[in-house]
């Protein structure tokens, strides 16, 4: 659910009318509505109460810090995958005690950094990283406590890019080689063994390999703590789909219903981790029209958004809806809408049927609140998109549009003699 509408032909988010943004802010402009982001908050997190829970929020899927903040207020935890993602969660106010580390290439700098602060957990990956664990914590004169991703074999039946839960994905322990590995960290001296994780992929629209994944740490559970080795948390991932097209996203409580009652005969608290499913349609992308342009086979609409700023489509040839600022009349037809990268693969949107826009005319590019910002580069040395929360009549700006000055502010060109 979202609160992008059209009123009188126009496209509001909340009461705020798109069309007067860009007057104030520039092209291009992500704008988040606070209302779907309170909104998928309270109906994600809700979904589990009947089981003790803690919601990690997907730090990745969008790391504004004006919404981590807003997560830290309703008592959200956070999933990150860097250092750099604990910088900004502990910044925005969730505390190190609600933050779980997972990602296969933690470093040692970013390891020593999370022991420090006292993270809830480490999702450790192979026993190459584990060694590296035990090594750092007893360096430092902690115990790191750890839980090991386990890697199902349980096809989420989504874009092979964003699955993880496969046997031939670069994620987790193999299934087979669990409970042996969860021996050799019992027997660690620096380390903490508490739980057990699993993350088949993003974007499920079907909620029933969840289940699957559910039962199969259900059962693992039970050979572990068999080995003598008590846990307290199951780690359940994220990945629930949301509607980018024609899609029948699940409810949030569809996927509870998968996993609740299965996690809740093993007694241990419940870990999700959701990122998409709570910022997805919370935001869009603002766009100007540069150009029409038309050759023998194809009409181009040019836009001034491009693949540094919304990767998604050019990287997952993933759809988002184009809708224009201002409702109109014209007569319809199947353009290509691209941006001015200097790249073939520059495209917000192919073959797809379009009510023609104008040149200076805007148009709001769907679903973007997660992997837009977070996902977005300099390419071609072009200054990132600004950033503005709607919160019901009014605006704020939470992040600026860089500027040349910015793309250049770290380097140093070196003079004769240096």
């Amino acid at each position: 659910m979202n609160w992008f509408t059209y009123k009188d032909g126009e496209l509001y988010a909340e009461d705020v009318r798109l069309g007067e943004l860009p007057g104030q802010w520039g092209t291009p402009l992500f704008v988040y509505s606070k209302k779907t982001l309170l909104r998928h908050i309270g109906t994600i997190d809700g979904a589990f109460s009947g089981i003790d829970h803690l919601t990690c929020y997907s730090v990745k899927a969008n790391s504004s810090g004006a919404l981590l903040s807003i997560m830290a207020g309703h008592g959200l935890g956070a999933d990150i995958v860097s250092g750099g993602e604990l910088f900004r969660a502990l910044r925005a106010g969730i505390p190190a005690n609600r933050i779980v580390f997972s990602g296969v290439g933690k470093t040692p700098d970013e390891i020593r950094y999370a022991l420090e602060e006292g993270i809830l957990m480490f999702n450790i990956e192979s026993e190459s990283e584990l060694g590296t664990v035990n090594r750092i914590a007893g360096e430092t004169g902690v115990t790191a406590p750890v839980s090991f991703r386990v890697n199902p074999d349980v096809d989420p039946k989504t874009h092979p890019y964003i699955s993880t839960g496969l046997r031939k994905n670069k994620f987790g322990i193999p299934h087979d080689r669990a409970v042996e590995v969860y021996r050799e960290a019992a027997g660690l001296p620096h380390v903490r063994v508490i739980g057990i994780d699993a993350h088949i992929g993003s974007q499920l629209i079907d909620v029933s390999p969840f289940g699957d994944a559910a039962r199969l740490l259900s059962n693992l559970i039970g050979e572990i703590q068999a080995a003598g080795i008590e846990l307290e948390i199951v780690d359940i991932g994220g990945g629930l789909g949301i509607r980018y097209d024609e899609e029948e996203a699940p409810d949030p409580t569809e996927w509870a219903e998968q996993i609740s009652p299965v996690i809740k005969r093993t007694g241990l608290k419940l870990i999700v981790e959701p990122g998409r499913s709570m910022v997805g349609n919370a935001g869009v992308l603002v766009t100007r029209v540069l150009y029409i342009k038309k050759n023998e086979e194809r009409t181009f609409v040019v836009v001034d958004a491009g693949m540094n700023d919304l990767a998604r489509p050019s990287l997952y040839g993933s759809y988002h809806a184009v809708l224009p600022l201002r409702e109109h009349k014209t007569v319809s037809k199947v353009v290509d809408v691209v941006g001015p990268i200097c790249e073939s693969g520059d495209f917000i949107a192919k073959d797809r049927n379009l009510r023609m826009p104008g040149e200076g005319d805007y148009l709001a590019v769907m679903s973007a609140g997660a992997y837009g910002m977070s996902m977005s580069s300099n390419y071609n040395s072009r200054p990132r998109a600004a950033e503005v929360l709607v919160d019901g009549t009014g605006t704020v700006l939470i992040r600026s549009r860089e500027s040349y000055e910015d793309l250049v502010a770290r380097e140093r060109i070196p003079k004769e003699g240096d």
